[in-house]
Order: structure tokens, then C-alpha cells, then sequence
């Protein structure tokens, strides 16, 4: 049997649990007279904001907030777990401002809209003879909204998104366009290269790309446990790593990515085989029946994961880095230091099988490059990013906040987009750089214009 890795994420994660999901507070909000509903790509945020609006120049973005005295929110693709767009203020989205405004060969750098989504940006660039230097595994999000939340991929030599600005200009709160870079306003630039949309409106971003290039992708199946004891020769000796522990067995996926002159490989005749379709049919009805017998499940899980086979593929980067991400969950994800993600990782999976917490989602593993910006995830050097997944309709708080002291105690970070339990109080003392941001927030938006209630909260703004 053979499969690609996008059947493999996809299939693992068509597990399914009834139950409806609440929003709370929506029945209160809809008896407002406002019935425009936002809600986030897992359904798990939402609000009722007094106005959606989607200004069509960077003139007209000023203009609306020069004249607003609401709370506005920027608002992306919806891609954030966390509660950082919700408010019954204004709702503001760039989507109008989108697409390539320029590049420089010579240099090659890029210059793009705030607003692009980051799945539109990779045919532009290669007819460019460019590409990004890494990328996330999907690309749903709007450029300014990973920059935002420091949005990364994998791989020990690279850094998030934010690492790769080179230039950008933010709209401020009384409409101010102020252009940054590392010698123009160098402290409003490193703050507003992960903002959460606190600082402003990125309406322009400046990128570094690098020239246009492959990838080939290999794929397979080992025991966790066996990775981990390898774990530097992977992380190391790859150009991008990755793995996806398959939770009640003893088996992970690995993914290595690594730069290729090879021709791009045939794109499969049929993309829905069944051959990928049968066997997470396999794995979801092991789950679905064999829950009450753990050993039995774990036996049974272990057999079919070994015996799984996947096919290398060689496509251009940004083909092959993105992943399409068609079922729905809800994500929490921490960072830890890099020498501390194995041991993190194992006391997580000890956890799930002892308590038997309810999951079918893998738990993506990887490494990403440490940066020098105030409250990036990885200011300092290099870590581990650990990702917690739930199916959308399955309840995620206990499961989170049983998984969540682990982090904790490994000295973890957690991803601003994705869902945590932290406020100002206990986040401050993970970022060594802290008051450095909080001062270039007061300076530039002193009456919390951009502030929702999750932002109060974690940034400490009474």
C-alpha cells in the first residue's frame, strides 16, 4: 500500500466524535443588533463585531481608523486557535489589499500586500526565479497573520516567517504609515515583526527570498522511540525534519525535505486512491471499536502502521511544503528548548496512554531556528515545537489542560495563534525581552485601540 503524506494528515485526522460545539455568548451577542458572525477556521472563536470592513487602499485603512473610537481588530484567514481576533468592535480585513507589489532581483527580495494569502504567493515568486526560504506544512493564512503570531515551518536552520521580513510598513492607530526596516525604526520594526495585531496594520511586507528551487520528499514509518534516539542525525542532516507521532501505538511518521535538481514527479493519476483511503479507514474504525481495549488497540495500530509505504516526490518548494488541511481541529501548541523536546515529548505520550485521554490526531514534532525578536517563540535560540491537535468536535479543554503543565515544566513557550491557558503575569517571565515590546505597544497605541479582551489579558493592559 502506498500513500503521500497529504493522505496520511488527512486521513489521520478524519476521526470522528459526535457532539456539538457551544459559542459562548453568541445567543446574548445575535439579541444586539449585529448579524455579521465571524467565526474562526475550527468554529471554536467567534463574535458579533459592530462592523466588517475591508478597506481597499492603504488611504482609505487610515481614514477608517483616524475616524473609528471602537476597538479594531485585523482580521486574516481565521487560521488563529487563539482568541486574538474576536471583539464587538470593528473587524478589519486586508483581503482587497493583495498580491505582489514588486521584487528585486538583484537583492532578491520580494514586496508583498499584507492581506496576500500565503497559498498565492508561490507561482508569483517562482516566475520570479524565487521562492521563500521555508514555509509552514499549510498555507491558508494571510501573509501579515503569520507574521503576526510568528508562524513557522521546520528545519534547525530556519526561522519563523517574521524572520524573513526584511522591511514593512504599519498603519498606526491615529493613521499614521510608518515604513521599517533594521535601520528605520529598528525597535518598531523588530516588535512589529510579531505583533499579534497589537502594534497596527501591516499593510506591506518586504521579504528575503532566495532563488527559486525543489524539494524531495521521503516519508516513513518508525518506532517512536527509535527516532528519538536518533534525533540529531534527523534534525541535523536533513535541510527540513519533522515527524508525526501516531498516539495509542508505538509508531511515528517522518518527513525529510531536502533541496533537489530532480525533475518534478508525475502528479498521481488518481489523488483519492483508495489504497491511502483504506487504511485510515483501518486506523479510524481501530479507534473507533478498540478504544475499551487499549493493549489491544495498541497491537492492532502498530501492525497497520508498520505497514504502510510511501512514495518520494520531488515538486517545487512551495508545492511541496504546504499540505492541504481539510478536516477541522482545534491546536495547542508550545515550544520548548530544542535539548528539552524529547524528554517533553515522552512524558506527553506517557500521559495519553495512562490516563487513556480520548485522541486520534498525530502529535507534530519539529525544530525551528531561534531569532532575536521580543516575543517570537523562539527569541534566544533554537527549540522544540510541540503540537497538540483535537478534532473540532471533540471537546479539547480537558485534554489540553492535562497535556499543558508538561510544557510548563520544560520551559515552554506557547504559539500566540494556537489555544493556551497563560496570562501577562506568567508569560512575562518567559520572554526576556518583554518590556522592550510593551513599551513600543503603549507608545503607539496608548488607548488600547487594538486591544480585545485575550490581548488585555496576555499582554497585561488593564
Amino acid at each position: 500500500m502506498s500513500l503521500s503524506r497529504r493522505e496520511l494528515i488527512k486521513g489521520l485526522a478524519l476521526v470522528g466524535a459526535a457532539g456539538a460545539m457551544g459559542l459562548p455568548g453568541l445567543a446574548a451577542a445575535a439579541r444586539r443588533n449585529r448579524t455579521i458572525v465571524w467565526r474562526n477556521w475550527s468554529g471554536a472563536q467567534s463574535c458579533i463585531p459592530a462592523a466588517r470592513l475591508g478597506p481597499a487602499s492603504e488611504a482609505a485603512l487610515a481614514e477608517l481608523l483616524r475616524a473609528s473610537r471602537d476597538v479594531v481588530r485585523p482580521v486574516g484567514a481565521g487560521h488563529s486557535f487563539s482568541a486574538l481576533v474576536p471583539t464587538d468592535g470593528t473587524l478589519v480585513s486586508l483581503a482587497r489589499l493583495s498580491g505582489m507589489i514588486g521584487q528585486d532581483a538583484a537583492k532578491q527580495q520580494s514586496e508583498w500586500w499584507g492581506g496576500t494569502p500565503m497559498s498565492q504567493m508561490g507561482a508569483p515568486l517562482k516566475a520570479a526565479g524565487l521562492a521563500l526560504t521555508n514555509m509552514a506544512d499549510i498555507d491558508y493564512q494571510s501573509l501579515a497573520g503569520a507574521i503576526a503570531t510568528a508562524t513557522h515551518g521546520t528545519g534547525v536552520g530556519f526561522g519563523s516567517y517574521s524572520t524573513q521580513v526584511a522591511g514593512l510598513r504599519l498603519v498606526t492607530a491615529s493613521g499614521e504609515m510608518l515604513d521599517c526596516d533594521a535601520r528605520n525604526r529598528p525597535e518598531v520594526f523588530n516588535a512589529a515583526r510579531v505583533s499579534l495585531g497589537a502594534l497596527g496594520f501591516v499593510t506591506r511586507v518586504k521579504l528575503q527570498n532566495r532563488p527559486a528551487f525543489r524539494l524531495r520528499e521521503k516519508m516513513w514509518i518508525q518506532k517512536t522511540e527509535e527516532i528519538l534516539e536518533g534525533i540529531d542525525e534527523h534534525r541535523r542532516g536533513n535541510r527540513h525534519w519533522e515527524m508525526h507521532v501516531l498516539t495509542h501505538s508505538d509508531y511515528a511518521a517522518a518527513v525529510s525535505l531536502n533541496e533537489t535538481t530532480d525533475a518534478p514527479s508525475p502528479p498521481p493519476a488518481d489523488p483519492e486512491a483508495e489504497g491511502g483511503n483504506e487504511y485510515i479507514k483501518w486506523i479510524a474504525r481501530l479507534d473507533k471499536y478498540g478504544s475499551d481495549w487499549p493493549a489491544a488497540r495498541r497491537a492492532l495500530l502498530n501492525l497497520v502502521a508498520s505497514t504502510a509505504g510511501f512514495e518520494e516526490r520531488v515538486g517545487e518548494s512551495y508545492e511541496v511544503f504546504a499540505n492541504v488541511r481539510n478536516v477541522r481541529f482545534n491546536e495547542m501548541e508550545y515550544s520548548v528548548p530544542s535539548e528539552a523536546g524529547p524528554a517533553c515529548l515522552r512524558e506527553i505520550l506517557a500521559l495519553i496512554d495512562k490516563k487513556r485521554l480520548p485522541t486520534w490526531f498525530p502529535i507534530e514534532y519539529r525544530y525551528i531556528q531561534g531569532d532575536e525578536l521580543p516575543i517570537s517563540m523562539f527569541e534566544g535560540g533554537e527549540r522544540c515545537a510541540i503540537s497538540i491537535h483535537q478534532h473540532y468536535t471533540m471537546d479539547y479543554h480537558n485534554y489540553f489542560a492535562e497535556i499543558e503543565p508538561i510544557f510548563w515544566k520544560h520551559g515552554g513557550r506557547p504559539h500566540w495563534g494556537k489555544l493556551h491557558s497563560l496570562n501577562a503575569r506568567q508569560l512575562q517571565k518567559l520572554y526576556p525581552r518583554w518590556k522592550e515590546f510593551t513599551e513600543v505597544r503603549q507608545a503607539l497605541d496608548p488607548q488600547g485601540r487594538f486591544l480585545n479582551a485575550h490581548l488585555r489579558s496576555i499582554l497585561g493592559v488593564a
